[in-house]
């Protein structure tokens, strides 16, 4: 049995595969590690299937939730992840919570900015039963929940981060939102945006699906392209087409870009102790948010 008390790293993860993978009947061997962030992705060799280990401890009941959305999209035929069937899940291996879902093709390949628009859109005009149990989106509770075990950043940053959140949070309840409350992805980026083997776009990671102001789904691709320059203008241009709407013409779009910002910034403090890119990329990023610098410089993770 795997200690429930280990660091989160390739090798405790690869520890919980090998145990997910015996509990579910499945053959581990020749997995290949995608990406150890929130979660662990393991892409299966000998079956086309993706393990998902999730970090957080205390990630199950996310995780069950998670589940349940996938499979009422399935019902709905929307195009997005699909759970594997006849695996009980989620499982608690070694004290992490895993999920098992349907490998869309072999290799990565990232659907373009419209298709995640038309996803979007799609997503925000269906009618969520009340049996998914969805929450509702408080930036204020995951925002303070990030300080959480933050212990590689000093105490100086800390406090910096901290004043800049109960700023923001002042502005955010300031907000007047325009378009619908409603059921929302949560993580809307293009790097949630897959093509499967059919070269159909559709959405991954449903981890963060809640109800909030549709404007929150909008807000990383405005970001992005805006802040960051990860996309061209005539990306962009053509996610607005498709949306139907433009989150940088709405007031309230600098004070949701700056909570997106400071969350990926608190998550790469967590990160610090472990992973010697986010060590560096982190004082980078705080840099830039104390002297209100340029983000071209971000990097992606």
């Amino acid at each position: 049995m795997i200690r429930g008390d280990d660091e989160f790293t390739a090798e405790t993860a690869g520890a919980v595969l090998l145990e997910a993978c015996e509990a579910a009947g499945l053959d581990p061997s020749g997995a290949e590690l995608l990406r150890l962030g929130s979660n662990a992705v393991y892409r299966l060799a000998a079956s086309p299937i993706i393990v998902r280990i999730a970090r957080d401890r205390g990630s199950l009941e996310e995780m069950e939730r998670a589940v349940r959305v996938a499979r009422w999209l399935e019902e709905q035929d929307f195009p997005a992840t699909r759970v594997v069937p006849g695996v009980e899940q989620p499982a608690v291996i070694g004290g992490r919570t895993v999920t098992y879902w349907v490998n869309a093709q072999d290799r990565t390949e990232y659907a373009r900015l419209d298709e995640l628009a038309d996803l979007l859109r799609r997503l925000h005009w269906l009618e969520e039963p009340e049996s998914l149990r969805l929450p509702y989106f408080d930036p204020a509770a995951k925002l303070w929940a990030s300080f959480d075990g933050l212990d590689g950043v000093s105490e100086d940053d800390r406090t910096f981060l901290e004043e800049r959140a109960g700023r923001l949070l002042k502005e955010y309840d300031r907000l007047d939102f325009v378009l619908p409350f409603g059921m929302i992805h949560g993580d809307a980026n293009v790097g949630n945006a897959l093509r499967d083997r059919d070269g159909r776009a559709i959405l991954i990671d449903l981890d963060g699906v809640s109800l909030a102001p549709r404007e929150w789904d909008l807000v990383l691709t405005a970001l992005y392209y805006d802040r960051f320059g990860w996309h061209t203008r005539a990306e962009y241009e053509s996610f607005v087409h498709h949306y139907g709407f433009d989150l940088m013409n709405w007031p309230g779009y600098p004070v949701l870009a700056d909570l997106r910002e400071l969350m990926m910034t608190l998550w790469l403090g967590h990160r610090v102790t472990t992973d010697p890119k986010s060590a560096e990329e982190f004082p980078r990023r705080i840099r830039a948010l104390r002297t209100d610098g340029s983000r071209r410089d971000w990097q992606p993770f």
